[in-house]
């Protein structure tokens, strides 16, 4: 009887925490919606929301805090989940497209098609951004190896390369006479620009990328096992790590370039999930996709108050949570190897 009862305590908790996270999302969202630099009312926000109204602060709802709210969940899913993907693919827990020089190499791409191109469209810019993203993952490895265990070495040169490619990207916006002080505010990371042309332009790569992602469970389950127990089990265990590879550029390089690189969520985000629901890839993936988003709304709610009324970069919010977090890790494994 008591097995029974432990039994169905275990199928329970998966689901009140699904159902506690959902609820923190939609507070968050709200919360993010009614307050800012302008008041408004639940009656407007609440007519805003149903599109009963046509007034300023309706149109102000509808046309600029909705997108920038509803943007933020699918960047911080997208970045949740290509962390965790990154930490599977190199079995690496410091792994993340932030620290690895993905994002690094994403914006230094889409800097250079704004400085060199005029008029980049928002999707020339992702696929900008994927090759940039890509040179960057590459450029890691190359300096580090394929060595699965060589977990400081790894985070070491994506860190190298990350500062590298930062600095030529601010070396690009500094040296361009036309640099605006919103190209800076995109480099730290930010959502606040966010309109209705962003969000419907990396929605598709958000959904595709899900999508993928969970088709792909029983392959990636294998790379939690040795490479010669997956092979053994007939995997063709490289082939599963350059599809991880891929959704991970097609994920963390569409948020980078609409909201610029934001630190450390694709960190922290796949770590919280694995100590709150498990290790089960089926529940984990689903769940770090749903608290990246809810935690990347709350830290663009929290930007807006740093230096009220003006509003400061997400990033600086994930980078004060993440670098520490970060050193954490590190030291832990450390310890315990």
């Amino acid at each position: 009887m008591p097995n029974t009862i432990r039994t169905e305590k275990q199928k329970l908790y998966p689901f009140l925490l699904f159902l506690f996270t959902f609820i923190l999302m939609l507070v968050s969202m709200i919360s993010n919606l009614k307050w800012g630099q302008a008041h408004i009312s639940w009656r407007v926000l609440y007519e805003a929301l149903t599109y009963q109204g046509d007034s300023k602060e309706h149109l102000y709802i509808q046309t600029l805090r909705l997108p920038r709210t509803l943007t933020a969940f699918v960047v911080g899913a997208q970045l949740a989940v290509a962390g965790l993907l990154t930490q599977l693919i190199t079995r690496n827990p410091l792994a993340s497209p932030h620290i690895f020089g993905i994002n690094a190499g994403a914006s230094l791409a889409v800097v250079s098609g704004l400085v060199f191109f005029a008029g980049l469209s928002f999707i020339q810019s992702i696929f900008l951004a994927f090759i940039g993203a890509a040179l960057g993952a590459l450029l890691v490895w190359a300096l580090a190896g394929t060595e699965q265990k060589q977990y400081v070495r790894l985070a070491l040169a994506g860190i190298a390369v990350h500062f590298l490619l930062s600095s030529l990207t601010e070396g690009l916006i500094i040296l361009n006479q036309h640099a605006t002080d919103s190209m800076m505010f995109w480099l730290v990371g930010s959502v606040s620009n966010a309109a209705w042309g962003e969000f419907g332009a990396i929605w598709p790569f958000t959904v595709f990328g899900l999508l993928a992602t969970i088709c792909l469970l029983p392959s990636f389950k294998l790379l939690l096992l040795d490479d010669s127990v997956a092979a053994g089990l007939g995997s063709r265990i490289h082939i599963t790590r350059l599809m991880g590879v891929l959704l991970v550029i097609v994920l963390s390089g569409s948020a980078v370039a609409i909201c610029g690189p934001i630190a450390f969520l694709c960190l922290i985000v796949p770590h919280i999930a694995g100590s709150l629901i498990g290790r089960k890839l089926p529940l984990l993936v689903p769940y770090t996709a749903l608290l990246g988003g809810c935690l990347l709304i709350a830290a663009d709610f929290i930007s807006k108050f740093i230096a009220f009324p003006f509003e400061s970069p997400v990033g600086i919010i994930t980078a004060a949570v993440g670098g520490p977090f970060f050193i954490y890790l590190a030291r832990k494994q450390r310890r315990g190897r």
